[in-house]
Parts: C-alpha cells; sequence; structure tokens
C-alpha cells in the first residue's frame, strides 16, 4: 500500500510540474496611479523653488480619466494648461486618449483649445512602489509616482512635486 501511495505522490507531482512548464507566465498586475494630487512646487533648473500662487496644479485619477490643470507665470505672463482625457495602465504601457486640451499662454502664443480626440502611448517601468513614463500627449513631461505623489520632469525646464491628497 505505501509503495503504491508512493507512485501516486509522485505521478501527481510530475503531473503538475508538466502543467507548471507548460503555463503561459501570469501577466503583472496592473499598478495604480488613482488619486488626487497637488502640485507642491516647482523646482527650476538653477535651483530655485517657485510655490503658490506663482505655480498652482491640480490632477485628479479615477480608474481610467486623468482631469488635469496647471497654472504659473512666465516672465510676469499668465500660462495655463488643462486637460480632460480617458487612460489605461498596465505594468508595461500607458496608454491615453485626449477629450479636450486647452493651452494659454504657452510658448508666448495666446489660447488653444483641442477637442479632436488625439491618443499615445509610452512604456511603463515599475520598480517597488514607483511607476514611471513619459506623458504621451501635447509635450507633457515624464512623471514618475509613488506612494507619496509625483514628480514630473521636463528636463532643463523644471521638476514639480506633486504630493498625493486623496
Amino acid at each position: 500500500m505505501n509503495a503504491l501511495r508512493s507512485i501516486v505522490i509522485t505521478l501527481l507531482a510530475a503531473a503538475l510540474c508538466w502543467l507548471a512548464v507548460g503555463a503561459e507566465p501570469a501577466e503583472p498586475a496592473a499598478p495604480s496611479i488613482q488619486g488626487s494630487y497637488v502640485l507642491d512646487f516647482r523646482e527650476l533648473p538653477d535651483g530655485t523653488k517657485v510655490r503658490s500662487p506663482e505655480v498652482i496644479g491640480m490632477m485628479t485619477l479615477t480608474k481610467d480619466h486623468r482631469n488635469f490643470n496647471v497654472y504659473w507665470t512666465d516672465n510676469g505672463k499668465p500660462v495655463s494648461i488643462s486637460t480632460i482625457s480617458t487612460y489605461s495602465l498596465s505594468a508595461t504601457e500607458f496608454t491615453e486618449e485626449s477629450l479636450y486640451y486647452a493651452d494659454n499662454g504657452v510658448a508666448g502664443k495666446g489660447p488653444n483649445y483641442e477637442t479632436k480626440p488625439v491618443s499615445g502611448k509610452a512604456p511603463v517601468t515599475v520598480n517597488g512602489d514607483k511607476i514611471e513614463f513619459q506623458l504621451p500627449l501635447h509635450g507633457e513631461p515624464k512623471v514618475v509616482f509613488d506612494k507619496n505623489g509625483l514628480t514630473a520632469t521636463r528636463a532643463g525646464a523644471f521638476v514639480d512635486h506633486w504630493k498625493k491628497v486623496e
């Protein structure tokens, strides 16, 4: 009886190993960036930290929508950007479709409104609690999310530090 039990256990173990080898690797769990974020400060290339009211921003991400608003001054002139979009995020890719985009004063130009859908994709890097990717539309910066908030970097221009508030 013990010999029969050993043979059955060995066959079951072999079958499980065979199934595991033939199985597709599991897709990594999708990370989450959901929450509301408030711009704490902007760091300029010379190290200057700019805070409200010179720079103000808020971004809210639901499971599939992004609403972004930011305001700052450039040589004393007001500049603002607003975006409403849908997005999806996996462990390997960020995809976004713009539903509405508006900017005013960017590059010294007047108001610009875009309501025609535009979409883009970017690779995602997940390292521990950090989720990193380039926002793919409208020349937006590279972002790194973590449990406390995010940083948005436009090389040579600024690093924005955002706090997660919800």
